[in-house]
């Protein structure tokens, strides 16, 4: 498993997320066309737990927790960037989505949550914040942030 091979699994995706309005119908449409049953979403999670595995993914470490940002926002990718976090029962840092994320719930443990959804995709509106938090457990989320932007709380 290569960072590469990661950004093409997410090429794909991204080239399906291209002028979607980040909201809960998109939420939906993830959870429905890759949520946690599909391949899609098992060959995404498999990477990126090889990535945390070989050390190039979650390469950087703050406060508890486990980052990095993988990709920036790029062309190829429709404008996101990608960032991967590792969580252990722990909330992150307080920011907010000036254009919205969208978020890969992958538990390493099963009844690990996120924001308090299990493994999926949420959708988090423009304008929204939050204390990203990781309960019961492990997960690593990923991240698309349209043209990069999240704006941490000082």
């Amino acid at each position: 498993m290569t960072a590469q091979h990661l950004k093409e699994q997410l090429v794909a995706l991204t080239a399906q997320l291209a002028g979607q309005t980040l909201d809960a119908s998109l939420q939906t449409w993830l959870n429905t066309a890759y949520g946690p049953t599909s391949e899609g979403y098992r060959a995404l999670h498999a990477a990126c737990l090889a990535g945390v595995a070989q050390g190039w993914l979650c390469d950087r470490e703050a406060g508890g927790l486990r980052y990095g940002r993988i990709f920036k926002a790029a062309p190829e990718l429709q404008g996101f960037s990608v960032d991967v976090v590792d969580m252990s029962n722990i909330a992150g840092p307080h920011h907010s989505h000036p254009l919205g994320e969208i978020d890969l719930i992958m538990p390493i443990d099963a009844s690990a949550r996120f924001d308090d959804h299990a493994a999926g995709w949420l959708v988090c509106p423009p304008g929204s914040a939050h204390h990203p938090t990781v309960t019961q457990g492990r997960a690593l989320v990923l991240y698309l942030l349209p043209q990069g932007r999240i704006d941490f709380t000082r």
